[in-house]
């Protein structure tokens, strides 16, 4: 138990906050909800590395400071409706159920929904609709106050802005590797939308990703 606890500390302290993350309640949260129930069984010791845990299936659980940003940026509250695509191993839905009123995500991979759903009952979170199908191109036809990409997109579906309610949050790394860039796009009005570049980072891209149209010669 000592031993997790200095590994806890030392993920906050040495990756957390030096990517910014300073919010209270958002660290607060890194205790709550704990990050190694939702990691494979053989990689419990990588729970707090400052690296990406492969789930499967070519996908990975964010490193934890990109977890924690993207939470911190959207600025959830207990009236929000979310949107996640790529459920993985549900621990990022488990942060983002914490601090909404209710996460709807969307996993293509059966397997992994599966293990997600599991993981998010012994977490007892209650407010979550796990769906399984393909949303890299954006999902049915609600509307949420946040929206987050798992997986990286060349191009950004306009889907997913238009699936924003007005005041509406979207974390989304676009770009190609091995470069790219997180963004945080929010609805100011109907017909405008803000976009903020938060950092660099590189992650794999959503299975059937948009791809920019390529000039054929």
């Amino acid at each position: 138990m000592k031993n997790r606890e200095l590994a806890h500390f030392n993920m906050i302290e040495q990756q957390i906050r030096p990517c910014e993350v300073l919010e209270g309640r958002i660290l607060d949260l890194l205790k709550q909800i704990h990050r190694e129930n939702f990691v494979p069984a053989n990689m419990k010791e990588l729970a707090f590395a400052d690296l990406e845990i492969p789930l499967g299936h070519g996908v990975a659980m964010w490193q934890p400071k990109l977890e924690a940003r993207a939470v911190q940026e959207l600025h959830l509250t207990r009236n929000d409706r979310v949107l996640e695509v790529g459920t993985g191993s549900g621990y990022l839905t488990a942060l983002l159920s914490a601090l909404s009123g209710h996460v709807t995500s969307v996993e293509i991979e059966p397997e992994l929904s599966a293990m997600a759903k599991q993981n998010l009952v012994a977490a007892r979170r209650s407010n979550v609709t796990l769906e399984i199908g393909d949303a890299a191109h954006g999902w049915g036809s609600g509307t949420y106050d946040a929206i987050v990409l798992t997986g990286s997109t060349p191009v950004l579906p306009a889907a997913f802005q238009s699936s924003l309610n007005v005041g509406g949050r979207l974390f989304a790394i676009v770009g190609d590797a091995p470069v790219m860039e997180a963004k945080l796009i929010t609805r100011v009005a109907p017909d405008v939308f803000e976009a903020v570049n938060i950092l660099e980072t590189c992650v794999a891209p959503l299975r059937n990703a948009e791809q920019p149209k390529r000039f054929v010669f």
